[in-house]
């Protein structure tokens, strides 16, 4: 990406729905090879502000270049764009006719024209990146969640992206199968992937992460090394947010 200052810039965001403002003039940046995690409570835009850097939803205002190039110019080969992004939502959205192994090649043999071979081969490279190789015969049905989830993350990874966008990924989990998708997460920030992940994992956003985003209320209000936000955040309303996710007992506001 030489020549390329950041992965991602997001300048004066603005997404209404109708009435209601959900983005208020977002302002930030990744950097290639960056972890960045979006916290937050439910309802502060987290999500949309996810779906709208790749345009799943159109932005009302603002721009998001992504390695300079900008999406939301209406001229843009968006296609070709967003070829450069994965994403990986809260449910699996597998094809549940198709097994693991068809699942990971389709978008391969699609959307990037890859000849049977290729995609076979690129898809059970990331099947086994995600611990999961053994299961490229079976049917999502015959999976757990936690199984059909890294299966999401392999079919994203098979298409190159420059950028993977999380999407709240554990929040359909069951608890005990939540630390496997964390792991292959962990995985990947090691090997440098630029990652912009919404998350209610306080743990691993601490832990893995470079830098933290709080949001509430359609702005952030906090964004700093994951250390200082987490562990020694510098407003209230960080504090109070913090303090409810983290000792579900405390009761203020």
């Amino acid at each position: 990406m030489s020549g390329v200052e950041h992965a991602v810039e997001i300048r004066d965001l603005h997404k209404s729905f109708g009435e209601l403002e959900v983005l208020k003039g977002i302002d930030f940046s990744v950097e290639p090879g960056q972890v960045v995690c979006v916290i937050g409570p439910s309802g502060s835009g987290k999500s949309t502000l996810l779906r709208c850097v790749n345009l799943l939803e159109q932005p009302t205002s603002g721009r998001v270049v992504l390695e300079g190039i900008e999406l939301t110019d209406p001229d843009v080969d968006l296609d070709a764009a967003r070829r450069r992004v994965g994403m990986v939502f809260q449910q699996f959205n597998l094809f549940p006719h198709m097994t693991v192994l068809e699942n990971v090649m389709i978008a391969q043999r699609r959307v990037l024209k890859r000849g049977k071979a290729e995609a076979d081969r690129v898809a059970r490279e990331n099947l086994e990146k995600v611990g999961i190789a053994e299961k490229c015969d079976a049917y999502p049905a015959q999976l757990s969640g936690g199984q059909q989830q890294r299966v999401a993350i392999a079919r994203a990874l098979a298409m190159n992206p420059a950028l993977m966008l999380f999407d709240e990924p554990t929040s359909a989990l069951d608890p005990e199968l939540v630390g496997d998708v964390l792991a292959v997460m962990r995985k990947l920030a090691e090997e440098g992937m630029t990652m912009l992940v919404v998350t209610h994992e306080m743990a691993f956003a601490r832990d893995v992460a470079d830098r933290v985003v709080f949001m509430d209320g359609g702005v952030i209000v906090e964004d700093g090394p994951a250390a200082q936000v987490i562990g020694d955040p510098q407003q209230e309303r960080t504090k109070a947010f913090l303090r409810r996710v983290l000792d579900p007992t405390h009761t203020d506001v």
